[in-house]
């Protein structure tokens, strides 16, 4: 994992993180300090209550925490565990996190498919610390070999869109035509 230039994450069914890669590191290394969400502690608890979230998940509300919620929401239904039931207890103490999870949920999981609790593949977006990325997209990709998954770990890898704006000759903005006279 260390050896992917990616940032690229190892959790357990929990979210607790149980590795992450220097890219990984690099991409969080402006998170400031929270008792209970940080990047590198458990994911989940991180995109769903750490203020500076949104800060690197860009589009938060709607491409990380719904989707994530979505997946604690499968969770919660299939057994019951402490851990993952805490999260919801905190969601709860949460008036707008709590109408998200009670009534938006249900109606975007609707709108938006099964493939909503599933990471692999999608795109979202991102701000990088590092300019050579800035604010991009990045596709999740689980690349889970199956011995770890057998022990309840998952491993995803951002894969980020390159920032064409930050490449050397490159114009930002959209191309004009403009009609010039030439008398």
């Amino acid at each position: 994992m260390d050896a992917v230039p990616l940032p690229s994450v190892l959790f357990d069914r929990r979210w607790d993180v149980a590795h992450t890669n220097p890219a990984f590191d690099a991409l969080f290394r402006g998170v400031g300090p929270h008792p209970t969400a940080m990047p590198h502690q458990n994911f989940l608890r991180f995109v769903l209550f750490h203020p500076d979230a949104p800060r690197v998940l860009a589009e938060h509300d709607t491409s990380w925490c719904l989707p994530l919620m979505a997946q604690l929401a499968g969770l919660l239904e299939g057994e019951e565990d402490e851990s993952l039931q805490a999260v919801r207890d905190d969601i709860a103490l949460d008036p707008i996190m709590d109408a998200a999870y009670r009534c938006g949920l249900p109606l975007w999981m609707s709108a938006v498919g099964a493939e909503a609790i599933h990471h692999d593949g999608a795109v979202r977006p991102v701000n990088h610390p590092d300019p050579r990325w800035g604010s991009t997209d990045c596709r999740v990709v689980d690349e889970t070999p199956a011995r770890l998954e057998a022990k309840g770990y998952t491993r995803l890898t951002l894969v980020l869109r390159e920032n064409r704006s930050a490449t050397p000759g490159v114009r930002q903005g959209k191309a004009r035509l403009r009609a010039v006279s030439g008398g």
